[in-house]
């Protein structure tokens, strides 16, 4: 099968996406497919005639994630055309040529519902789920509202817009972040009033608008789920701070147990509001939802990610190995799935 794996972009996970990429086009290619590997900003400048044809390792200049943001202005600048269109040159016709696209974009123009959108009105099938449910799921002030809808226990917040006036406060420790970000970018504890103006500065700057909410004291999970069904429970545990963007992807800061040692029933009531998530926000094929666990037991939703990391300390592969699915077949899983419809 024709497959191209589409990465990086310009949203602040470039780095993380270009990763998960990686290991996805290597599993493509492990499984004997026709895969390429393309950034879908910077594009292609070659012939594309025959480019599934082509002998070329389409990894080798993918490098680790470093522990700082990627310098987008940077990676802007490589766009001979001025990067006018967020595709870069001959993206879309390759993906035209290819049986599937397999999306490894990650956060702002990958997460958001605009390419899945594209590829739908090309007829291009991709993995993953749909523009609609997409949307909703990386906006976290609509995720939220359909959780109060649906009965999903969230933590307590509101929203606030760059320059708008705050009619209520959340008590402190508060969760500040930017409305639609991932990979906990632009995401703060604040514990006091300093500390809080220091979140919202760092939240508006991703972001024109930010989730201030409730801080759950406790413990942190995180659940797949592939075709509304429950992978098992994973719990992470940063060794120092909080499940940030530097604890995420940087091997051995956190501490990750799955199954997460917990008793029979709370393990299963995690699976059950995973799956709830799962259809309440109309998700397809895959995604991973997280959740915080206060001291009394009590469960709350944080959000959705409806294109899971797919790196090599990446959550949703931990929780495959369990039931004995290694990378290669979880990703022919996703790619036949899709193509299911």
């Amino acid at each position: 099968m024709k497959v191209v794996v589409l990465a990086g972009g310009i949203s602040t996970e470039r780095d993380v996406s270009l990763s998960s990429g990686s290991m996805i086009y290597k599993a493509m290619k492990a499984r004997g497919h026709q895969a390429i590997l393309l950034d879908v900003y910077l594009g292609y400048e070659g012939d594309c005639l025959s480019i599934f044809e082509k002998d070329v390792d389409w990894a080798e200049k993918i490098g680790d994630i470093s522990e700082k943001n990627p310098d987008l202005e940077e990676i802007k600048a490589l766009r001979s055309d001025g990067g006018k269109s967020f595709f870069g040159p001959n993206v879309l016709e390759i993906c035209g040529r290819a049986d599937c696209v397999f999306l490894a974009l990650h956060g702002a123009n990958g997460e958001d519902g605009k390419v899945q959108a594209c590829l739908e009105l090309l007829g291009i099938p991709y993995t993953g789920t749909d523009f609609v449910s997409s949307a909703m799921a990386m906006d976290k002030g609509i995720t939220k509202d359909m959780f109060k809808a649906y009965g999903i226990p969230t933590p307590a917040g509101i929203r606030l817009k760059k320059g708008e006036k705050e009619e209520k406060r959340v008590p402190f420790p508060c969760i500040v972040k930017a409305c639609c970000g991932g990979s906990s970018v632009g995401v703060c504890i604040a514990r006091n009033e300093e500390e809080y103006e220091a979140a919202k500065k760092e939240g508006f700057y991703y972001d024109d608008e930010v989730i201030i909410e409730q801080y759950i004291e406790g413990r942190e999970f995180s659940v797949g789920v592939m075709n509304g069904k429950a992978f098992p429970v994973i719990e992470i545990a940063p060794k120092e701070g909080f499940y940030d963007y530097r604890n995420k992807y940087q091997a051995g800061s956190t501490v990750e147990t799955c199954p997460a040692m917990l008793p029979k029933e709370k393990t299963k009531e995690l699976q059950r509001m995973a799956e709830l998530v799962f259809a309440a926000l109309r998700l397809k094929n895959y995604a991973r939802m997280d959740f915080r666990m206060n001291h009394e037991g009590e469960i709350f939703c944080l959000e959705a990610n409806t294109l899971p990391g797919m790196t090599p300390v990446s959550l949703l592969p931990q929780e495959a190995a369990v039931l004995g699915i290694d990378f290669p077949t979880l990703c022919e899983m996703i790619l036949n799935n899709s193509l299911k419809g």
